[in-house]
Order: structure tokens, then sequence, then C-alpha cells
């Protein structure tokens, strides 16, 4: 990955639909060079698509980050909560963390009631789960996608 790769991924994080012609134009590069080298960072999975959709607006208004504790840390029991927790779409992302808890759940539900649902009848129920902690999040001060490239 050299300049002209992160110059790209610069510009695409930030303007994802930019055209070949657009972007080639920006990285100064000429279309064809820029159209390899973006199919090269796909193939490669360095870049992936997706529509980031507002959350709030199709009416999932909370968020909410649980910190999950296991009661034993066998390999097995560890790799089938893994694969359970990623079948759970409510889960936006799982983070297997350091210190006092295992796992962070980033987690996004309608309201309040279908926090209590998933938490009672989906999580809890999950064999090796010892303890939960759940944090509403009352605003979003920053959400990005975005990494620092420059």
């Amino acid at each position: 990955m050299d300049q002209t790769d992160l110059a790209m991924l610069l510009l695409l994080q930030n303007e994802g639909r930019l055209s070949v012609v657009d972007l080639a134009k920006r990285i100064h590069l000429s279309p064809p060079a820029t159209h390899a080298r973006l199919r090269r960072l796909e193939a490669e999975q360095t870049i992936r698509y997706a529509a980031i959709v507002d959350r709030q607006r199709v009416g999932f208004d909370l968020l909410c980050f649980v910190h999950v504790s296991l009661q034993t840390h066998q390999p097995e029991q560890v790799e089938r909560i893994r694969r359970l927790l990623s079948q759970m779409p409510e889960i936006l992302e799982c983070h297997h963390i350091t210190g006092k808890h295992d796992y962070l759940l980033k987690v996004a539900v309608r309201n309040r009631a279908e926090l209590e649902q998933f938490l009672v009848q989906r999580l809890t129920p999950v064999p090796g789960i010892g303890r939960l902690e759940t944090s509403l999040a009352l605003s979003e001060v920053k959400a990005t996608t975005a990494l620092p490239l420059d």
C-alpha cells in the first residue's frame, strides 16, 4: 500500500460514491490506473461497501452498550458464545476486551421494551454468560467509520 492507495482510501471513506473519473482527478492519476488500484483494494478486501443507515430515522432509538462477563473460559464454550452473539441482529458490534468484562456489545433496539426482550429473552439465556452490565447512550457525540489515514 503506497501513498496513492492511502489518498484513495481517505477520499472514499468520506465520499464513497465518487466515480472512478472523479477519484482519478482528485488523486492525479489516470482513470484506468485508478480503476485497477480500486479493484485491487476491493479484491484484497481493504475496501468493502455498505450503505450507512441512520438508525434513528428507521426507528432504532436506543443505542446501548452491554458488557458481558463469561462464567468460564473453556474454548468450546467461548466459541459457542461468539457464534451465538454474531447471529443476533440487534448486536451491531461485538468486541472481545480486556479488563473486568470479557465482551463489549454495541446494541441497537427500537425502545425499552425491545431492550428488555433482548436482554431477558435472548442474551441472558445464553449458556455460559455470567453477568451483563448495560449502559444506554444518551447522545452520540461522534460516530464515524473513517480511519485517520492521513
